[in-house]
């Protein structure tokens, strides 16, 4: 009983340290190199913490992440002689949630700046960093880190590290997705595997394939052997061109082809030839001597023929599999390469499953159902999932160059027509020319169609904004709907101001382009809110947040949107917003000293940091602290966590103890 007692207490003082840490990811490292007597590159490395990010210099237009930035005095002693020079390539990604390109570097990044020095006399460069990192939770706030180089002192050699600023920086440990996502995309190549056994160009070749192997050895055991290796052989060829894809293009070849319009404009055309094949406008085919030579080679029998008879099926069903296969390499292109290599594994692994299994148990061939035209219809269905996923293809290119062409309403719109006319088809009332006549609908084509009619009427309310949050990933942002009739009744209802009690006391500073969610009223100045929560006699409910924070977005999609959370925070709370990376300047009277780094913070972004790491320790955003109307602290904070309950208890829980110090 007493170990336990003690384990416990070490799990909760672990967590309540590792909670109420301030999170620093990054480390600097500054050099000077000579290049010539009077010529120097200054140079800038950053060690990243694992599971963290810093941004790139040279942010996209419209993306409001924070860029990293030298920051160095202006002097007669030298002139800066480039602009800031990116060593490392940076990762490139599509932001989904903010619907902008982002860059930023994983582990390290360097800098580097060119100055050429006027005057041969000692002097000191000096200067600042500024930059922010983010791992999957959360972001940091705009943190500054100074450098000086001293030059001509005492005419000491050059190239040596003259000042070097380490700080440890220790996070949070972050919980790292890029395994989740991986698994999930093994998952989803391994069902579009499952689906191409089903098509035309493969079905009808597993019966003949595992005769093959039976006829081939009177030896029941040695073709079985033969069978596990054909099925390897699958698994190894498709694996091998998801390998060949990884390592010949690379990660940063494969980020570019994510976000570049070109890329995406030609990736939505094949997606779109392919949609046309599957509708039987056309066959894409292999060479036909390519497939007569390696079946030529499967003639040989043994392993070898083994493999070769594997090589022919991969050709042979070419057609088939291959807008398939084209789709899963295309949609690896996101700046992982193990993604082509595991894409390809899961699709090859559910691929070879039926020959190696029915090879081994040739029994279960007596209940394997018949080919037909039911076949066809598989290819179809596939033509109109790939004409609906191409799509976002075309909104990526949309969304990062700002054509305006693909607005969330015409994305939505065109998917509810392409679903329903998959789901007519279902039902028989839609033919192509290579379709057979259908007499009567079967049970599993009735279920399909109501699946399908069931998602397009879930579709519908997108139409006029509904967020449909399990399509979040797939659609433009709801910042591109034009007619968003949620925010309209909203802004247009009187009885929605006259039944809640009134929110706020007064004016709040700065709600000229600062705004809360869901219409929500507060304020965004702390001593404006701790007035009004005096004045009103309420609990502040306090939100640490940014601009560029992708989880307060969500938190604010996700858990604020609840009808539950909104009416709580509308009649129980004063709301205090504080944007840790708003530019704005503040008059010279509100500028404070920082008690954390002793620095002068001059903007609204920097005086709300600040404020988040002397009062609270913490600096990572989403940080929401319930507070009373003396500003004390009425239970433990929480961050980011989408649980809609736990968020009401939290909220609950604040309230009911601002009620006990009432009394």
């Amino acid at each position: 009983m007493k170990k336990f007692f003690i384990t416990i207490f070490f799990i909760a003082f672990t967590s309540i340290s590792l909670i109420s840490q301030v999170l620093e990811p990054v480390k600097w490292e500054y050099s000077k190199k000579s290049l010539d007597d009077n010529n120097y590159e200054l140079i800038f490395k950053a060690k990243i913490d694992k599971g963290w990010h810093l941004y790139s210099a040279n942010l996209p237009e419209g993306n409001i992440s924070i860029p990293t930035s030298i920051n160095i005095e202006k002097s007669d002693f030298y002139q800066l002689d480039s602009s800031l020079i990116e060593v490392d390539e940076p990762v490139v990604v599509f932001d989904k949630q903010l619907g902008v390109e982002t860059k930023y570097f994983a582990n390290q990044a360097t800098f580097i700046q060119k100055i050429k020095i006027l005057k041969n006399e000692p002097f000191k460069l000096k200067g600042y960093i500024e930059f922010m990192s983010c791992d999957d939770e959360q972001c940091t706030p705009p943190q500054e880190s100074d450098f000086v180089f001293e030059f001509n002192k005492d005419l000491q050699k050059k190239n040596e590290i003259i000042s070097e600023d380490k700080v440890e920086f220790k996070a949070k440990s972050p919980i790292d997705l890029s395994n989740k996502s991986l698994w999930f995309f093994f998952f989803i190549s391994f069902l579009a595997g499952l689906a191409a056994i089903l098509t035309p160009c493969v079905f009808p070749m597993i019966p003949m394939t595992v005769s093959f192997f039976m006829h081939e050895n009177e030896n029941k055991r040695k073709a079985k052997i033969q069978a596990l290796f054909f099925g390897f052989s699958i698994i190894a060829i498709y694996t091998i061109v998801g390998t060949l894809v990884a390592v010949t293009l690379g990660a940063n070849f494969a980020n570019w082809l994510s976000t570049h319009w070109l890329p995406n404009i030609l990736f939505f055309l094949i997606f779109f030839v392919f949609a046309a094949s599957f509708f039987g406008m056309f066959e894409i085919t292999l060479p036909n001597w390519l497939v007569s030579k390696s079946d030529q080679k499967s003639d040989k029998g043994g392993f070898t023929g083994a493999f070769f008879m594997a090589f022919t099926l991969v050709l042979v069903s070419f057609s088939c599999t291959g807008p398939i296969v084209g789709a899963i390499l295309v949609a690896s292109a996101g700046g992982e390469v193990l993604k082509p290599i595991i894409g390809m594994f899961g699709f090859s692994l559910a691929f070879s499953l039926p020959f190696t299994l029915f090879a081994v148990f040739p029994s279960w061939l007596s209940s394997f159902p018949k080919s037909g035209g039911w076949m066809n219809s598989v290819k179809v269905i596939l033509g109109f999932i790939e004409l609906a996923l191409g799509l976002k293809f075309l909104s990526i290119a949309d969304q990062t160059y700002h054509w305006g062409i693909l607005d969330r309403e015409v994305y939505i719109a065109i998917w509810i027509v392409i679903f329903t006319l998959m789901g007519l088809y279902l039902l028989g009332k839609i033919k192509f020319s290579h379709d057979s006549d259908v007499s009567h609908v079967t049970v599993p084509r009735l279920l399909m169609s109501i699946i399908t009619f069931s998602f397009v009427v879930y579709l519908i309310p997108g139409m006029v904004g509904a967020p449909l949050k399990g399509l979040s990933g797939y659609l433009p942002p709801l910042n591109t709907h034009d007619f968003d009739l949620h925010a309209i009744i909203r802004e247009n209802s009187g009885a929605y101001y006259t039944e809640n009690k009134k929110e706020i006391s007064q004016k709040p500073k700065y709600a000229d382009f600062l705004h809360l969610a869901h219409g929500l009223e507060g304020y965004f100045d702390y001593e404006q809110g701790l007035a009004c929560a005096k004045e009103m006699n309420k609990p502040i409910f306090l939100d640490f947040t940014g601009h560029g924070c992708v989880n307060c977005r969500e938190m604010e999609a996700n858990v604020w949107a609840d009808h539950r959370v909104l009416k709580r925070l509308r009649e129980d709370y004063v709301i205090i917003a504080l944007y840790v990376d708003d530019k704005t300047k503040l008059p010279e009277s509100e500028w404070v000293t920082s008690s954390y780094d002793k620095k002068i913070k001059k903007t609204m972004g920097k005086k709300n940091a600040d404020f988040q790491i002397s009062r609270f320790h913490v600096n990572a955003q989403p940080y929401y602290t319930l507070l009373d109307t003396n500003g004390d602290i009425l239970i433990p904070p929480r961050a980011y966590n989408l649980d809609v309950d736990g968020f009401i208890e939290f909220l609950d829980k604040g309230l009911t103890e601002f009620k006990k110090r009432q009394k």
